[in-house]
């Protein structure tokens, strides 16, 4: 079981890294190249880059869900007296990780039934164009609101295991600085890269 759970544990970082990774790079990135190119330059380069970092995104997430679901059930479910998983657990998760989890779950919510559907949908050329603009800015937000939520979220993932003990004023710290970070990086993500 400790073999396994490491595995998990590891397969789970490896999936979060692409998938916030590439999260970072279409908000940091890509938004503020998008506003720069016209409307020639976005029809050279967005349908041969957004499939495949859409492709990554969305996996990404779906493979970060599913092991991080698996590696709950490990950690907090299985009972190593019957080898089965039971509803009570030996541990109770903190509630740095249920604060993680829930956010998690909302982003991995907004990649799949938000963000791609509407990128698919308009890169296929499958949504009328007056319907664009306002698909287009719902999965804007849907993105920059999961942007807001990777910060607080990867302190409460980060948190469960680190500071755990300490109280809901750690807890609220840590939420408030994820988001100031993140806050951050997205004020300055025009600004940066232009000469490098």
């Amino acid at each position: 079981m400790q073999n396994a759970q490491f595995f998990f544990r590891w397969f789970h970082v490896i999936a979060g890294i692409t998938w916030i990774g590439f999260l970072f790079f279409f908000n940091f990135v890509n938004v503020p190249l998008q506003a720069e190119l016209d409307e020639a330059a976005k029809k050279a380069v967005n349908p041969k880059l957004l499939p495949r970092a859409l492709w990554w995104f969305r996996w990404g997430a779906m493979a970060t869900l599913l092991s991080g679901l698996i590696l709950y059930a490990m950690i907090f479910m299985y009972d190593p007296a019957t080898g089965g998983l039971s509803a009570v657990g030996a541990r109770m998760p903190s509630a740095w990780l249920m604060m993680g989890m829930l956010l998690g779950a909302v982003m991995w919510f907004n990649v799949w039934f938000i963000i791609w559907p509407t990128n698919r949908a308009i890169l296929r050329g499958e949504m009328p164009a007056e319907r664009q603009p306002a698909a287009r800015r719902k999965a804007y937000l849907a993105s920059r609101a999961n942007t807001y939520m990777a910060g607080p979220m990867l302190f409460g993932m980060l948190g469960a295991e680190h500071a755990s003990a300490n109280g809901a004023g750690a807890l609220a710290v840590g939420i408030v600085v994820g988001l100031l970070g993140i806050l951050v990086a997205i004020g300055h993500a025009g600004r940066v890269g232009r000469s490098a």
